[in-house]
């Protein structure tokens, strides 16, 4: 089995990408109102900054910064997901349990990157925002509605048409540009 190699920067910036174990599911999309309640309940127990975020119908991205001498993200996406979960299943929502009588409705692992300097922040913010694009779920960033884009932009910090002209097409956002 591989082994993975995590890198737990007290107070660092991350940005992550979680997925659903069926990538054919628009679960979260589904049910945005019980994820954002899921974040806000794991913020009330393990603060954190939710600097940017997308919600795609089987996967999230976002980037993370934690409190000053804190590194245990992966507590914080467990707390995530178990309450995410739980919420679904509360709905109705038929969900089979694993041979552990687990709910398999996340992957078991998610992907993170340390954020390494403002323009590796930008990259990132910029690829969360484009994401929809990219996946042919809308034609301009600022009509898909679970994006901290529409914070960005309210902040001033981008526009409201950011993206939407085409002009990020070929960008390379969250890639190595080295």
């Amino acid at each position: 089995m591989v082994r993975y190699r995590r890198n737990f920067l007290p107070g660092g910036t991350f940005f992550f990408t979680v997925t659903l174990d069926d990538r054919r599911s628009s679960a979260l999309v589904d049910h945005a109102s019980l994820l954002h309640a899921a974040f806000r309940k794991t913020r009330s127990e393990r603060p954190f900054d939710l600097d940017a975020i997308v919600v795609l119908p089987d996967h999230l991205h976002a980037i993370m910064t934690l409190p000053e001498g804190d590194a245990d993200f992966s507590d914080r996406w467990r707390r995530i997901k178990s309450a995410f979960t739980r919420g679904v299943v509360a709905t109705g929502v038929p969900l089979s349990r694993d041979h552990r009588g687990e709910y398999p409705l996340w992957q078991k692992r998610f992907w993170e990157h340390t954020i390494r300097d403002e323009r590796d922040f930008e990259r990132c913010a910029d690829y969360i925002h484009f994401n929809p694009v990219k996946h042919r779920l809308v034609s301009s960033p600022s009509d898909w509605p679970f994006s901290s884009l529409h914070r960005y932009a309210r902040a001033g910090v981008l526009p409201r048409d950011w993206g939407g002209s085409g002009e990020a097409d070929g960008a390379n956002f969250g890639e190595r540009a080295d």
